[in-house]
């Protein structure tokens, strides 16, 4: 049982990492999706109680976020992955822009995303850490991750 937990400003290609990796093998809780975390905490829960592996595509920006998920799979036994993507903003805007419609974020949520950025580390909880960037033709590069 793996909890996943992806960790990245917005438009730093976590989504689409999770369709092209995760979406045969992971149920998504994603609060874009979900609308509240009410509904993302009882899907939180089910995962946990019937043992299905998930993976959270939300930023998970800092400590505490990312904790509301790792606790809960550590106390259920599962085995925790973070994957944290590298962006730079203006890549991040760029691609942003790009979205239609309501999957397009403002522009200074980005930014005030990329300002509340913790970096993840192993005493969190995480059993893995994995490095991932964009290869700039669709796909990803993925490194283990070393501690700084």
């Amino acid at each position: 049982m793996t909890a996943i937990i992806l960790i990245g400003i917005p438009a730093s290609g976590k989504s689409t990492f999770c369709r092209q990796r995760l979406y045969d093998t992971h149920l998504r809780l994603n609060l874009d999706m979900l609308k509240t975390r009410r509904k993302e905490n009882i899907l939180l829960q089910a995962c946990l109680i019937a043992k299905a592996a998930f993976v959270v595509d939300n930023t998970n920006a800092t400590i505490l976020a990312r904790a509301q998920f790792i606790e809960p799979a550590k106390a259920a036994r599962f085995r925790v992955i973070g994957y944290y993507f590298s962006s730079k903003i203006a890549e991040a805007l760029q691609r942003n822009s790009q979205r239609p419609g309501k999957a397009r974020v403002p522009d200074r949520a980005v930014h005030g995303i990329a300002g509340s950025l913790e970096l993840p580390q192993r005493e969190e909880g995480f059993d893995e850490l994995w490095y991932v960037r964009m290869d700039g033709m669709g796909g990803f590069i993925v490194e283990e991750w070393k501690d700084q």
